[in-house]
């Protein structure tokens, strides 16, 4: 079950933040869609198999949900060399999932939390506000809730 793959990857208390967090700012849209970068997506950000037009069940959101966080938990896991906390761990997997693996991988702010600057990589997240060179303003939110989990301060 991807649920407790999951929990497995990140804690419970880690789990339960993201899966209320991301489809807070991911939305929950029951069809295939084209997000603000032009990327086929449904529900709450899938889009390895969402098809344009295509409607879903909250059940098969959810799913696909659960599976695309642990997925992405486990990347995570793979790159971070420092323990985390659960605050951390979610707002990680957040971003993460928001714009994959490999560029959170490879972000300045994984650097600097392996290297333990924890301040200044829960710092570099209020960085990552754009897309395709333009300022979102539901990133600028979303950063703002994951800067304040990675700093302990949600």
């Amino acid at each position: 079950m991807s649920k407790d793959r999951l929990i497995a990857a990140v804690g419970a208390a880690a789990a339960a933040l993201l899966t209320v967090q991301v489809p807070r700012f991911e939305g929950m849209v029951l069809r295939g869609y084209v997000d603000p970068v032009g990327v086929v997506t449904a529900c709450a950000g899938h889009t390895k198999t969402a098809l344009l037009g295509r409607s879903y069940t909250r059940a098969e959101c959810e799913q696909f949900l659960t599976n695309d966080l642990a997925q992405h938990a486990q990347g995570v896991k793979a790159c971070i060399s420092r323990s985390m906390t659960t605050g951390q761990s979610a707002a990680f997997v957040s971003i993460a999932y928001n714009v994959g693996v490999s560029k959170f991988c490879n972000s300045t702010i994984t650097k600097k939390f392996n290297l333990g600057d924890v301040q200044g990589a829960c710092a570099e997240i209020s960085r990552w506000t754009y897309a395709k060179g333009k300022l979102l303003p539901g990133l600028v939110k979303r950063r703002a809730t994951e800067r304040a989990m990675c700093e302990g301060n949600y």
